[in-house]
């Protein structure tokens, strides 16, 4: 019953928001998920946020999807004061929206920076001014060559959720930290903790820049 009645408390209160469009809602930050989503506190409500008309990386997508959510961290401190402009509730009952942190446009700090591109599919559901702020960014961001598109064959986060991997660049030994064999973080990469890591219990060999090895027995995040 709690649970029946958590969740239409959850359904009214993303309806209501979803239906004023116009209006900005003011949240706190809890977490980030990955790229692209973000959980928060409006309305005395957790809502778990997903940034419209952008596409992050999936996390398989080494080392770009664990690059996106880290630097999504690194811009959404937990705690930060955002500014919420709904678009929409998606399939998975997540809010889709702007994201703003102050007059900063989140979504398109991602694109601008290469650590998430444009989502053509959904590009309509943004305001103008954020759709033509996304192009900008995202054309800048490939021309720069930065993050993402950084490889010479880059497979869309959306085709790569469909499987179509055939187009993906191998990851090299020299683009990768040997410190973890078992898949890609880069040797640049800021400093990680085990809620960054794509898995739990994988082979870990010294220096270890990232500490993730605590009892020094190889494993990591065990």
């Amino acid at each position: 019953m709690f649970k029946i009645r958590f969740l239409l408390v959850s359904i009214l209160l993303l309806t209501q928001i979803s239906s004023a469009k116009a209006q900005s809602v003011e949240a706190t930050v809890l977490s980030v998920g990955d790229g692209d989503t973000i959980k928060v506190k409006g309305n005395r409500k957790n809502i778990t946020v997903r940034l419209a008309c952008i596409d992050a990386p999936e996390r398989q997508q080494n080392p770009w999807g664990l690059q996106s959510s880290t630097r999504l961290k690194q811009l959404l401190p937990v705690g930060s004061k955002v500014s919420l402009k709904p678009i929409e509730t998606d399939r998975y009952g997540r809010l889709v929206a702007e994201v703003y942190l102050g007059n900063r446009s989140i979504n398109t700090n991602l694109v601008q920076e290469g650590r998430a591109v444009v989502y053509p599919q959904y590009l309509s559901g943004c305001s103008p001014k954020l759709q033509q702020s996304l192009m900008k960014a995202e054309a800048s961001a490939k021309q720069r060559r930065l993050g993402f598109w950084n490889q010479s064959s880059p497979v869309m986060p959306w085709e790569f959720r469909r499987g179509k991997r055939s187009a993906a660049k191998p990851q090299t030994q020299q683009e990768c930290d040997p410190s973890y064999p078992d898949f890609c973080i880069p040797p640049n990469s800021p400093d990680l903790d085990c809620a960054d890591m794509p898995r739990r219990r994988f082979k870990v060999l010294p220096p270890d820049p990232h500490g993730v090895d605590r009892d020094g027995d190889g494993i990591g995040c065990e």
